[in-house]
């Protein structure tokens, strides 16, 4: 018959060709003669519940009441009755024999009986179960008993049906009537239906067909003893066969006892009201329906107490069953999340029990959810998703990542925060892979770098550490213009000992994407600065950096040797990227300090030797410096970390996506040159001493007059050449001439300072200031027209010219 019904949908027979579902396969048990099947909606594919009910006429008993029963669930709406959805009545033919058929569409459940064999719960887990549902079914028995004065009358384990999220919900409403108690002129029968009740679910009256009696009795005096039928069903585990077993009581829990011989009283009026059932029992008094019973009233609860709940709720989750937390708790967590009812601790709680999903479920289930939550402006929902997403940052996709999530994470990067912006930071390592390669040069690089600069020293080592770890999803033009410059220019000048520990190793990590010419002109010369750094560990590092890239680059010397010039551009060695470096330093908790115990990368399977541990060093006061060779005269001429409101970045990282800058506003990374080669201290002290700034006293900040100018410029220039003075003349008349010279200046006006011009024996010559490039006009050709004199430029300018003599 089944088969039949399936091929009639397909469009033969009258009436069901424009059915909007498709049946499935049945359950195997159903309520009375009716037929329950699984089914899809043909407009999404979402599922549904099919009834049908076939009779061999259209004045067929059974159909009359199957088209109560539809006119019935139409009409009442309850959250635990079955939710109505379609309804339709065709005339099939089986070969010449006309039958009728109702079919009845719901949201999809399953018959009770088969769920409770499906979850298969045992003890208390079991009992918490049944007693969750059990409340659900008497709050819907109430609700037609005492507010719609409507009587089911044939509650049973037949009659109940669960849904997808493991809540219970009422039907078969065949026998459904009203209740005309209150009517003294009925005689005939208050149930119509009443015949199609098995005779084990009826109580005494309704056995004797005493109508008097049971209009005289409360609305509910029928239904409560129909739930007392079920109660002895679900615990005994057995269908009821005769009313005698409802007095076997060895299977009903001693706290649901008393009640549940209330429920079956002999005397109608003393049965007990199921409103009274759920307020009165402490059986229904449990952690699950607690639980539940907080989570759907949730939007009426304060913070305080949300606060507490949430944060109880990972631990409680483990003691409640496991079927029921993630079917419907993890459900209302979800929801409650995505719309604002829920405190931020509810987000670990998600977490947890998402954990215990199949990565299938996950992704179907929970991922949306999530990547919605990270558009929130709750900072704390930003940080608990940011401390957690190692839990669910693979299974995000890759364009859902660079579409959707990093726009969001991004903004932690600037945040005021300090534990915002190192959280942003650490997400990158689960989140960079996922990137496209113009979002890691376009924004991400960019916001590293400000990291590097970042006024937290924690932050500056693991943007480092981030560097090195991601180095391997750079394009190599990328590599070539971004590692060397942060790991040396910044990292290897930081204040900060694991600073510059973490630029050591994170050099070390990357060997493999450095050629021979890189490593002896820009990597080895900055290196071995730091084998006298004041820092032991820091040292330590170093002397190990340069054993290994000298190692690399007497490999390279070899193979030129034995005339292999194969693969000599880029002689890293491959093992340095085998694993990930460890952050060096963890979540901060005050300001200005940091705990230096190295916390692990979630990804790294075989960690680089001391590459975080070795990290966790004492914290060096600022003034503790690495040492630098003689060519750096004053502390001030050290590299420092920039302002973390500068805008320093790494400059054009992608040749073609931004516009030039001018060469002032240039990024640090971008005007690093590789190294030159060495030149005499006295001449790189004079490089120095020529971009310092020229500070005019006080008294002659106001003053105009070229005399004075020239007189401040003469000052500063004896002050600033002092330390560094040119040996003594070899003649008495270059000396003679060069004081000379020095009298004129110092007496004269600015049209003998302009006309000065330096000699070749003077030793000065090379560092001498140019001439202006206009000349003063004499004081005898009185205030006509012209060209103004040039201002004359203070202090040592810098000339493109080399020269012999003097040093």
């Amino acid at each position: 018959m089944f088969k039949f019904l399936k091929g009639v949908v397909g469009g033969s027979g009258t009436g069901l060709k424009d059915l909007p579902y498709n049946i499935g396969e049945p359950y195997s048990s159903a309520w009375g003669s009716w037929t329950h099947s699984r089914g899809t909606s043909k407009d999404d594919g979402s599922l549904v519940s099919i009834f049908s009910l076939t009779g061999s006429n259209a004045q067929d008993g059974h159909l009359a009441a199957g088209r109560n029963g539809v006119k019935r669930l139409r009409t009442v709406r309850h959250p635990n009755i079955l939710s109505f959805l379609h309804s339709t009545e065709a005339e099939i033919f089986d070969g010449a024999t006309p039958k009728h058929t109702i079919y009845i569409v719901t949201e999809p459940v399953m018959p009770l009986s088969e769920k409770i064999k499906e979850l298969g719960l045992e003890g208390t887990q079991r009992d918490e179960y049944y007693a969750w549902g059990l409340r659900q079914i008497s709050k819907a028995v109430s609700f037609l008993n005492n507010d719609c004065k409507l009587v089911h009358g044939n509650v049973c384990l037949a009659s109940v049906v669960a849904t997808p999220t493991l809540d219970w919900k009422l039907h078969a409403f065949d026998v459904l009537s009203e209740f005309d108690g209150n009517n003294e002129g009925s005689t005939g029968p208050m149930l119509q239906y009443e015949w199609l009740v098995g005779a084990q679910y009826k109580p005494m009256e309704l056995t004797k067909s005493d109508w008097a009696a049971i209009r005289k009795s409360p609305p509910y005096a029928i239904d409560s003893w129909g739930l007392g039928c079920l109660i002895y069903e679900l615990f005994s585990g057995m269908k009821l066969a005769k009313t005698e077993e409802l007095r076997n009581t060895s299977s009903i829990p001693k706290s649901l006892l008393p009640d549940y011989q209330k429920l079956l009283s002999s005397m109608p009026p003393r049965r007990l009201n199921t409103s009274k059932l759920i307020e009165n029992s402490e059986y229904f008094q449990n952690r699950l329906v607690e639980t539940i019973q907080f989570m759907e009233i949730l939007s009426l609860k304060d913070s305080v107490e949300k606060d507490t709940f949430f944060r109880k709720l990972p631990n409680l989750a483990e003691q409640l069953p496991r079927p029921i937390v993630l079917k419907k708790l993890l459900p209302l967590l979800a929801s409650a999340l995505e719309f604002g009812s829920a405190a931020a601790p509810a987000l670990t709680a998600l977490l947890k029990m998402a954990s215990w999903l199949s990565p299938e479920e996950f992704t179907a289930k929970i991922l949306p959810t999530v990547v919605k939550l990270f558009a929130s402006n709750d900072r704390a929902i930003r940080v608990g998703l940011l401390q957690h997403i190692d839990q669910f940052g693979e299974s995000l996709s890759s364009q859902v990542v660079d579409e959707q999530v990093y726009p969001h994470v991004a903004t932690g990067f600037s945040d005021t925060s300090a534990i915002l912006r190192e959280l942003t930071l650490k997400s990158m390592l689960i989140l960079a892979p996922k990137l496209s390669q113009r979002t890691i040069a376009g924004s991400l690089l960019k916001y590293l770098s400000k990291l590097q600069v970042d006024e937290e020293a924690a932050i500056r080592t693991n943007t480092t550490i981030l560097l090195g770890n991601i180095a391997s999803h750079l394009n190599d033009g990328t590599r070539k213009r971004v590692l060397i410059n942060a790991f040396t220019v910044r990292a290897l000048r930081d204040n900060f000992s694991p600073a510059r520990g973490a630029g050591i190793m994170a050099l070390c990590a990357t060997s493999s994407y450095y050629d021979t010419m890189e490593i002896a002109t820009r990597i080895l010369p900055n290196i071995v600065v730091l084998t006298i750094d004041p820092d032991s560990d820091v040292r330590s590092k170093a002397f190990q950096a340069v054993d290994l890239f000298l190692q690399i680059v007497k490999l390279h010397d070899e193979k030129i040797n034995s005339g292999d010039t194969t693969g000599t551009s880029s002689m890293g060695t491959s093992a340095g990227n085998a694993g990930l470096l460890g952050w060096a330093m963890s979540s901060l908790t005050i300001k200005g300090k940091a705990d230096h115990a190295p916390v692990a990368s979630a990804e790294s399977s075989g960690q680089l030797t001391a590459a975080a541990s070795n990290a966790s060093s004492v914290v060096n006061p600022p003034d503790a410096m690495p040492a630098y060779p003689t060519f750096t005269t004053d502390s001030a001429d050290l590299p420092v970390p920039s302002s973390p409101t500068s805008t320093d970045g790494w400059g054009e990282i992608e040749n073609g996506i931004f516009e030039e800058q001018d060469k002032e506003e240039k990024d640090i990374w971008d005007d690093v040159e590789p190294v030159e080669e060495p030149k005499p201290a006295a001449f790189a002290n004079i490089q120095a001493a020529q971009k310092r700034p020229i500070v005019q006293p006080k008294s002659q900040v106001t003053s105009v007059k070229p005399k004075s100018t020239v007189r401040a410029a003469k000052d500063e220039d004896d002050d600033l050449w002092g330390s560094i003075a040119a040996p003594a003349p070899r003649s008495t008349a270059s000396a003679s001439k060069s004081l000379n010279m020095r009298s004129t200046a110092s007496t004269s006006s600015l049209a003998s300072a302009s006309s000065t011009k330096p000699d070749d024996d003077d030793p000065w010559a090379s560092i001498a200031a140019p001439p202006p490039t206009t000349r003063a006009k004499p004081l005898s050709l009185g205030r006509g027209r012209g060209a103004k004199p040039a201002a004359p430029k203070l202090g040592a300018q810098r000339v493109n010219r080399t020269s012999s003599g003097g040093i």
